[in-house]
């Protein structure tokens, strides 16, 4: 069962059409009233505007003609592009935008019940990690009798004009539109996760292998109910809408509307000279200014297909705008791609979506101040919020997106839009359990854009183990909320680290409370032993403190594995040693292959050592074939790591 739905404003859109219903009325909202207010925050509109209803603009108004994915959108005189973009995208995929326009069959115009009419609406959207139901009435605003934001060209279809008063309303007012990109504006309608590729950056044009797979990538998110859309970049503004040589808009958004992998027959194989085509279908949303290159309309791709060969293939066209062009044009053309992922369903009961409702706020006691600002700001950085998810597996990719909670509706306050964000990402420990207090054998993983966008993210392929996120403002000392959404294909278990070291409890003081932490990093075990020249050693570690024990990841068939394995353990002494072992992973029963067994001493040297491996029974057991390369730190300061 999801999670609850909650109502903008506290309206709730049955109760208040049964009210008008009874009253005889049509409902006008008193929480977005048809005045400057809800159009501008300070400005007024360059002409006189009359807010109209659909009845009074046109004769059988409808909310949706047809099928809502076969017609080109308007953005009006003062509207916005994104918008228009974002509404093209919706349509694709019905999944989404039957979740964003709720029982459209029900709120549609019926000339045969007009007494049941009562000019009123309700839209839902993701908003901050909630589905928040936004109702309206159904005033427009209009000069000289024409709409003034977006409209359909299908002139008594009202949908889009109705879901964008809706978002208007939830952001504050249309000026709120402004600065949104269109995947902002996707996410909000879908809840899809969001993710920008950088075309050029990932060289997708000139590496065969990367290109197949980003066409792999975009097959399946596409099939699971993605959102996809792309645009090309234009130098300076004057550059925006100039035609390509091919036909292609810069700086405009296009919309993926289908993705084929086709095996040719016999025949087309030798026409094409090739044994698969990789297609893209896409639509211009103001249904003009096609491709015209290969695979275009007019192309002798097309003429050498039979009506029967393109039916067969999959490959038509169901509407004006939409053209298919070849995945090597495509990553040729578009620069920037917008990949939406639907990640509201679990896929066979493992959960892919991660998410969690964070705040950076500030407090007098250091220990508890959680606004420490970004990584520049070495004293206080680690006291922000700290998230830790575990990788179980090498090779996948994980998605981190971090969104500041929208201040748009303060404006008239004086309230920035955004502030600066991003986060920063670590690899620690196999089994960390408490917060970081310095950072000081921690691999820096990976980190994102600092910027006063909406939403920042970072998408990398991370290797088995556990990381730890830090989001962060860029200035230190202030105050927000946040959304921290990790996708993954794996489940990789997200949880907010909150304490700063081990609980005083009976327990524990019964045994004896923890006086020394320790951070270990083995680096490598070298020469190992190999007793036939054909063996195969595939190697591991186990890392034991008293009952506690980290095991690495297996290297396979070396005897000089690098593992970069890191452990930390709370101790009650130092006279419970570290014991670091080396084991060979075999079918049947895994072999010894040595250890070595450390104080670990707050004083002792913190630079990287080396050790030869013992047989079992201490420091002064006998000497084994191989070594490892560690790095140790201790410190009876518990929160010093």
């Amino acid at each position: 069962m999801g999670p609850p739905l909650k109502f903008f404003k506290n309206q709730k859109y049955q109760e208040l059409k049964q009210e008008c219903i009874r009253d005889g009325r049509l409902f006008c909202d008193p929480t977005f009233l048809p005045e400057n207010d809800s159009l501008f925050y300070n400005r007024l509109l360059p002409g006189k505007v009359i807010w109209k209803r659909p009845q009074d603009i046109c004769d059988d108004p409808r909310l949706i003609v047809g099928n809502i994915s076969n017609h080109q959108l308007t953005q009006g005189r003062l509207g916005h592009k994104p918008m228009i973009s974002a509404f093209s995208c919706l349509a694709v995929q019905e999944c989404h935008w039957t979740k964003t326009i709720p029982n459209h069959k029900e709120q549609e115009w019926d000339p045969r019940k007009l007494d049941k009419y009562a000019g009123i609406f309700y839209f839902r959207f993701w908003h901050f990690g909630e589905w928040t139901e936004v109702v309206i009435d159904d005033l427009l605003p209009t000069i000289n009798g024409d709409l003034v934001f977006s409209f359909s060209t299908s002139m008594n279809e009202f949908w889009n004009a109705l879901l964008e008063k809706a978002y208007a309303k939830l952001l504050g007012c249309y000026e709120a539109l402004d600065g949104l990109t269109t995947s902002d504006i996707i996410v909000d309608f879908t809840g899809t996760l969001a993710e920008t590729v950088d075309m050029q950056k990932g060289r997708y044009s000139d590496l065969v292998e990367e290109k197949y797979k980003l066409f792999k990538e975009l097959y399946k998110t596409f099939t699971k109910g993605g959102l996809i859309c792309c645009s090309i970049e234009f130098p300076d503004q004057e550059e925006q809408e100039v035609e390509t040589d091919w036909g292609l808009l810069k700086g405009h958004t296009y919309t993926m509307t289908d993705i084929r992998k086709i095996r040719l027959g016999e025949r087309l194989v030798e026409v094409f000279s090739t044994e698969k085509l990789y297609l893209i279908r896409l639509r211009n949303p103001l249904g003009r200014q096609e491709w015209s290159g290969p695979w275009s309309e007019i192309s002798e791709e097309w003429q050498q297909l039979t009506a029967a060969d393109r039916k067969n293939l999959g490959i038509v066209m169901s509407d004006d705008g939409e053209f298919w062009m070849s995945l090597e044009d495509f990553c040729r053309n578009f620069h920037e791609l917008n990949v939406c992922r639907n990640v509201n369903n679990p896929v066979f009961g493992r959960k892919e979506l991660e998410s969690v409702v964070g705040c950076w706020t500030v407090n007098d006691d250091p220990l508890m101040n959680r606004s420490g600002g970004c990584y520049n700001n070495r004293d206080t950085f680690l006291q922000n919020p700290q998230y830790i998810f575990t990788v179980p597996e090498d090779g996948h990719k994980v998605i981190m997106s971090l969104q500041q909670k929208d201040l748009r509706t303060y404006r008239r306050m004086g309230r920035p839009d955004n502030y600066i964000i991003g986060f920063e990402l670590f690899k620690v420990e196999l089994n960390r359990k408490f917060r970081l207090h310095h950072l000081y054998i921690q691999e820096r993983a990976g980190t994102s854009t600092y910027i006063d966008t909406r939403t920042v993210f970072l998408s990398k392929y991370l290797k088995k183990g556990n990381y730890v996120l830090v989001p962060t403002m860029f200035q230190h000392g202030r105050t927000s909320e946040f959304l921290l959404r990790i996708f993954c294909e794996v489940p990789v278990q997200l949880r907010e680290l909150t304490l700063d070291m081990p609980k005083m409890s009976c327990w524990n003081l019964a045994r004896g409370y923890p006086k020394v932490v320790t951070q270990i990093t083995v680096h490598s075990a070298e020469g190992l032993e190999k007793k036939y020249a054909n063996e195969t050693v595939n190697p591991y570690l186990i890392i034991k403190c008293g009952k506690e024990e980290v095991r690495s990841p297996v290297q396979k068939n070396t005897v000089h594995a690098i593992f970069d394995t890191q452990a930390i353990f709370y101790r009650r002494t130092t006279d419970i040693p570290i014991i670091v072992q080396v084991w060979n992973k075999r079918k049947f029963r895994d072999q010894f292959l040595g250890q070595v067994t450390l104080d670990a001493d707050p004083s002792d040297c913190r630079e990287l050592k080396s050790l030869y491996l013992r047989k079992k029974g201490g420091p002064t057991a006998k000497v084994k074939q191989g070594h490892i390369s560690f790095k140790v730190i201790s410190s009876d300061d518990l929160t010093e790591l």
